[in-house]
């Protein structure tokens, strides 16, 4: 089992972590999981607001399949990005503080700028939408991800780093600590942390970018900072006058881990049958979901 939920984490392969000890992050962050569930039984003494235990069991059967797929698409993704790195500009090694915060505001960055994507393109939305399916917010929803991110091309993104000159092994371990640190903002529990708030990307942040209400809508796109939401006018605080509506604008309720991964997938294919031309095709494509 514990080979199974290995993986189980976003990025938990990226870290280099000896085969001995990847056993710590899915056991971790199950143990964080249960914790939180008991936090909100004791603090809420009702978890209705907070969790749905058969979303739940879905969301790990998602998982399940996910490392698997993982594995499969880190050795496929490798190969372009050795590719693009015979061909870099310059050599940047990790041996000086610069370099490291370099890669590190860098994967940011374009962290930001894929996921913003990710919302407005359909093509990758297919994937991404897969994440934002659950009606209740805690840490599982920071595992519930889409099977089908190599089709998506996700990758493409974070090719321009290993242009540059960054090692493909750096870029896709700087995109693991990334993803890892997102795992912990999936949680309606966490109070507000003051003036981090105005530098990182907190769970206050990713309540609002998980929320479906109109005000919340297409927010907060970051991954560990929150500057470029702000640079670039996609931030949004918490709204002080309206409760949270988490899930799909248009709500997905479905326990079964293969629906969930292939809806828009499905939506995708009957819209294009209906579809009159080709222009209408590519829209229904790579056009806003």
């Amino acid at each position: 089992m514990l080979d199974m939920m290995n993986g189980l984490l976003p990025g938990s392969q990226s870290f280099g972590l000896h085969s001995g000890y990847r056993w710590l992050i899915p056991v971790v962050s199950t143990g964080l999981m249960i914790l939180e569930y008991l936090l909100a039984r004791h603090i809420l003494h009702d978890t209705r607001q907070t969790h749905d235990l058969r979303e739940t069991a879905a969301t790990f059967g998602m998982a399940l399949v996910k490392a698997p797929i993982r594995a499969l698409t880190v050795g496929i993704v490798v190969v372009p990005f050795v590719l693009v790195y015979q061909y870099r500009l310059f050599d940047i090694p990790l041996n000086s503080a610069w370099a490291v915060v370099a890669l590190f505001l860098g994967t940011e960055f374009f962290y930001y700028w894929h996921h913003r994507a990710a919302h407005s393109i359909r093509w990758l939305w297919a994937t991404h939408a897969v994440h934002h399916s659950p009606t209740k917010l805690n840490l599982t929803a920071g595992i519930r991800l889409g099977w089908t991110g190599l089709i998506s091309g996700n990758f493409l993104f974070f090719l321009p780093m290993v242009w540059l000159g960054f090692h493909p092994l750096a870029v896709l371990g700087m995109m693991g600590v990334n993803l890892g640190y997102q795992f912990f903002i999936h949680t309606q529990l966490a109070p507000s942390l003051g003036p981090l708030e105005w530098v990182l990307n907190t769970p206050r942040h990713h309540q609002v970018h998980h929320a479906s209400n109109a005000s919340c809508l297409d927010k907060n796109f970051g991954g560990i900072l929150i500057v470029f939401d702000r640079l670039f006018g996609t931030f949004a605080a918490r709204p002080a006058d309206e409760a949270l509506r988490y899930g799909l604008a248009r709500p997905l309720i479905s326990y079964n881990p293969v629906y969930i991964a292939f809806h828009e997938w499905i939506a995708i294919l009957r819209d294009l049958g209906r579809a009159q031309g080709w222009r209408e095709r590519w829209r229904l494509l790579f056009g806003r979901p």
